[in-house]
Order: C-alpha cells, then structure tokens, then sequence
C-alpha cells in the first residue's frame, strides 16, 4: 500500500484503520489511496489550512485552570475515524435500546419505583445519588421521556468489542465540534466526499429543534425555544450559541427570562415579554431554580420549576434526568435493560466493580494498580485513577476515599482502548480514542450517524477528554462492501 500504511507502527492494540494484515480496513480503503497521492507537505498543507480555519471560526473550549479560564483552539486530527455502515447499524440499535430504557427507568423512579420493590435496583443506591431530585416526584414529563439529549460514550478493547463506556444525561456536550469537525474536512477533502458514500450528520441542528419542539405545551402555535446557557465564561458557550443559531433558537441567560403568577415562562424583549414554550437547559438541576434547589444561584430562573410541573413549559433534558447520569447506576443499566423491554444489552457494559459491596471493594483496593477507579459524579475526566499510570502515593490517597465512601466509587479494568492513526508531524502514529454519538428522544428516537471521536493527542495516554488535552477526529461512517 502506501508508505503512509508502511511506516504504521506494528499495532499493540485493535486499530480502527488500519487491519491486522497492515492493509487498510475496507471502510478506510479510499481514504487510504487518497492519502497515498498526498507528499508530506501535501498533508501539512492541508493541515495548516484547518488550524486556520478553526481560529477564523472561532472553534474554542474552555480549560478551568488555577490560572484562569483558558480559551483553546479545537485540537483537530485530520486523519478521520472510518467505520463501516454495517457495524454502525448494530451499535445505533444498541444505542436507541439504552436510551429508550434509561427514560422508562428514570419515570419509574419518580413515580412508582416498581424496579426498586422488585428488588432489581438497590434501595440503598437511590438513596446515595446526588442526582436523585426529590422535586421531581410525581411528575411525568411529556411522552414520559427525561433525557431528551443523550451522549452516550463508546470504547473498544483489543478483541474489537464494543462497550459503553458511560452515559450523559444532565448536559452532554460536543454535537457542536462533530457538526465543525465535519464541515473542516468537506473542505479538506471534497473530493473524497465526492467519491465516497459517507453518510451525513448535518441534519443534527433540524432533528434537535424537532425533539425539543415536540415538548411544547402549547398546540397550534410556532414554539418558541430557547437555549438558557450560564453564559460567556462558560466551557461549553461556543456550543451553546452555536446549536441556537442552527436552530433558530434564542439564546438567553437566566436573567432574560422570567416566570409569571400564571407559571408561564416568559422572554424579556425590546416588545415587552414573550412566552417561551421550550428551554433546552445548558445549566446543572442546582442552578436551574433558586425557588426549588439553590437559593444563592444568579444562572438560573426562579420559579422555573413550578411552570416545569404546572406543564406550561418543556425542559430539555428535564430535572432529574441525571439520576441515571452516576457511574454506580452504569453498573446496573443491563439489568435496566432486561427489567423494561425483555431484552439483553446489544452493546455490553465495561465489566464494572462497586466499592459500596464489601468483596468488590476488597479487590478493588488490592488491585488498585490495575484498575481504573471512577466517582460516581464527576465527569470531564477529572476525579479519576488510572491505576497503571498512578503514584504509590496517590493509589493510597484514593484508598482512603474509597473506604470513607464506599457508595461514591466504582471501578473498572483498564481496557487497552482502539487506536487510529493520528497525523504526527510528517507521519502517523496511533492514538487512543472514544467515541461519543448522541441520541434524541421525545416522540421519536433519532442518533447520529457515528459522533464525536474524541481521540487523545498524547502517546500512550488513555485520556480523551479536551479538558485533559485531548482532541478530536471527523466520524466517518461509509457505506462500503466488506
């Protein structure tokens, strides 16, 4: 093949490119071949042309750091991700599957909390979610459906399998980076678009505005929807007005809106109020309300819950959805799955152990080493132990905090994560990656074609995150004979 395949480095791991024969994957080939005509100045070309493009778009992320907020611009591979539309056919049924039970489990868990008496879902770990919002009981939003938005995070191990890795639903970002990586690369290499079937993801901004207009309480009349962001300084607020351009959305901050004695939300405009039908919510439940949960929050909208319950407003994804959001709940989703729809997980869990069982909790703390050991509500990466790469002194550090609370911490093998070649100065070399699709819910059930590929830019490193110094890869999704 080309010379860019011949100097690969022999592959320790499951490579999404490139196959164990050192040839190109059949989904790959055409990239392959398209690479082979390009020179290494061929290729920095281009990728010069997309770091430039990024910082005249303005494609941003926020680092929180001891120093300051930090804007970055978007780390960008422009090798893609390519898998073949047979294998991402089976993944978005397993997808759809997940997403659909995770609802019919959260709406349980409000109302009659039937998997709870049956004895499938501990009492003793609803009680221990910080994310349980007792707010929320008795409430069943519109066609029973919670989280409207879903990112759900993907992996393969070394035999090729696919696992889910998490799920998000308070407030998962990144659709607006798949959406960008996607129009970098149409520009990078039209012609590939041309001769390839690669299936699209630009419909993302329509079928959102679709989901969140189906929750309008009011028939008969154009919603209006809204984006409440906290604002500016906020890590993900190039997103957030990102999405609420493509839709045609307003962008507001909880100050813009208000909510009246008829438990009616309301936009404050130069014509005075104008009621608002949806909020797509950027804002964690503790912020959302200082009524119903913080009193000392400036984001939110007093009073927002009250029309929430009243059923003059949809919120997307509503209060409470991030009771199934805790990585100690991940571990009983199969048995979620099994419990409300009769059917065995299409994509599997990664084998998961719960520090709140006292012979868990012994081998985690005798294998520290080995496992990656997660709390149960952090997210972005941070909070984490990834033991193989950890310190004596931290893996005792983190021992003590798993035995002052146990219920906070779960832990899980460290799986040596696919890689894909990652454009190295004139070369490639392979990089650990993850992958996130998103799924929408309300009347219907709609998930990307592939997602986000979140891939992390170091060698060696397992951690994708863009606030650890990851980056990121175009998905490539190709209808091709295999």
């Amino acid at each position: 093949m080309n010379t860019l395949v011949r100097d690969y480095p022999a592959k320790e791991f499951f490579d999404e490119l490139i196959a164990s024969d050192g040839q190109p994957r059949p989904a790959a080939r055409a990239l392959f071949e398209h690479l082979d005509a390009l020179d290494a100045a061929g290729l920095d070309e281009r990728r010069q042309a997309v770091n430039a493009a990024i910082m005249t778009t303005g494609i941003t992320f926020t680092v929180y750091s001891e120093a300051g907020n930090i804007d970055r611009a978007w780390p960008f591979d422009i090798i893609p991700r390519v898998m073949s539309k047979k294998e991402w056919t089976r993944i978005e049924a397993g997808l759809k599957q997940r997403l659909t039970a995770l609802n019919l489990f959260i709406n349980d868990l409000y109302n009659e909390q039937r998997i709870v008496k049956d004895g499938v879902f501990p009492l003793e770990v609803l009680k221990g979610s910080k994310n349980f919002r007792a707010q929320c009981m008795g409430m069943t939003p519109r066609f029973g459906v919670w989280a409207h938005v879903c990112g759900t995070d993907l992996v393969r191990d070394k035999d090729g399998t696919v696992y889910v890795l998490e799920d998000n639903l308070r407030v998962p970002s990144g659709v607006s980076y798949m959406l960008e990586n996607r129009q970098l690369m149409k520009r990078l290499f039209p012609e590939l678009f041309q001769a390839s079937v690669i299936l699209p993801v630009d419909d993302y901004p329509t079928r959102l505005h679709d989901t969140l207009a189906a929750l309008s309480p009011r028939a008969g009349v154009r919603p209006v929807v809204a984006v409440l962001t906290p604002g500016i300084f906020n890590s993900a607020y190039f997103e957030h007005s990102y999405l609420a351009q493509k839709m045609g959305a307003f962008l507001v901050e909880g100050s813009d809106l208000v909510v009246q004695a008829d438990d009616c939300v309301y936009m404050k405009t130069i014509a005075g109020l104008r009621r608002v039908d949806v909020i797509y919510r950027r804002i964690d439940d503790d912020f959302l309300d200082p009524e119903a949960f913080r009193a000392d929050s400036a984001l939110g909208v007093k009073g927002l819950m009250r029309a929430w319950r009243a059923g003059n407003v949809g919120i997307a994804n509503a209060p409470g959805a991030g009771v199934a959001d805790d990585k100690v709940v991940y571990a009983f989703i199969p048995k979620v799955i099994k419990y409300y729809l009769d059917e065995e997980p299409i994509i599997p869990n990664v084998p998961s152990y719960l520090c709140m069982y006292d012979e868990d909790r012994d081998y985690v703390l005798a294998n520290l080493d080995k496992l990656v050991v997660k709390p149960a509500n952090e997210s972005g990466g941070y909070g984490m132990l990834i033991g193989p790469r950890s310190t004596v002194e931290e893996r005792e550090q983190f021992a003590e905090l798993i035995k002052a609370n146990p219920r906070n911490y779960m832990a899980q093998p460290t799986l040596a994560l696919s890689t894909a070649p990652t454009l190295v100065d004139d070369h490639m070399e392979p990089r650990h990656l993850d992958l996130r699709p998103f799924i929408l819910q309300s009347d219907k059930l709609y998930c990307t074609t592939g997602g986000l590929t979140r891939v992390a830019m170091t060698a060696g490193s397992l951690v994708v995150n863009s606030s650890q110094g990851g980056g990121a890869k175009d998905t490539w999704i190709v209808d091709v004979d295999e």
